[in-house]
């Protein structure tokens, strides 16, 4: 069977520190963020296609990545950010200090403990595995790189590995931390998770 391969890069460090972004804050990445892809990325080319989010933390690395390698680009809506409602825009400190029994009871149980207004998190798998799906379908045999968000990559992980939704919030995905996963005859497998730098 044609092996089809899914590397997939977080955005590095974006402006504004570490906070709940979501989809509604579309921050860019800072100089470190930057550099932090590059170094990630280091010399290597070797793929067919990048497809990335919509928000500009992924999207200009994928641009300027895209133009420099010479790879097309596709950009795809719904790999966007999971959506944190109230919680946009506040860090972890700011959550806590107002509401710790709600900061705890969201990530005892992730699924029911939504912040408010918060996209339900079996829509945001479901949008994220539709992706997935598709580019499977439409590129296979490809070898491919998602720029995306903690989210994002962690749905895809957990789907790979077959994780709950409730234990991917166990998977760490570190900024412009690299994953591959390869889709073959065993179905998915992950093979590697939060590599620095590809070579």
């Amino acid at each position: 069977m044609t092996e089809t391969i899914i590397d997939l890069i977080r955005h590095g460090e974006p402006e504004g520190g570490s906070r709940y972004r979501g989809n509604n804050i579309d921050d860019l990445l800072t100089e470190k963020g930057w550099s932090q892809m590059w170094a990630a990325v280091g010399d290597y080319d070797e793929w067919d296609l990048i497809i990335t989010s919509p928000l500009q933390r992924c999207r200009a690395f994928a641009e300027a990545l895209g133009e420099k390698r010479n790879i097309p680009i596709v950009v795809e809506e719904n790999l966007k950010e999971v959506g944190f409602g109230s919680w946009e825009g506040k860090t972890p400190a700011e959550i806590k200090e107002k509401d710790l029994l709600e900061f705890d009871a969201f990530y005892a149980d992730p699924v029911n403990n939504r912040p408010e207004g918060a996209e339900p998190l079996d829509e945001f798998i479901q949008r994220v595995v539709d992706v997935y799906n598709n580019v499977i379908e439409k590129y296979l045999g490809k070898h491919l790189l998602i720029v995306a968000h903690a989210g994002v990559n962690r749905v895809l992980i957990a789907n790979a590995i077959d994780v709950s939704a409730a234990g991917m919030y166990r998977i760490d995905v570190k900024n412009a931390g690299l994953s591959r996963i390869v889709n073959g005859w065993k179905g998915d497998v992950l093979r590697f998770h939060n590599f620095s730098q590809l070579n």
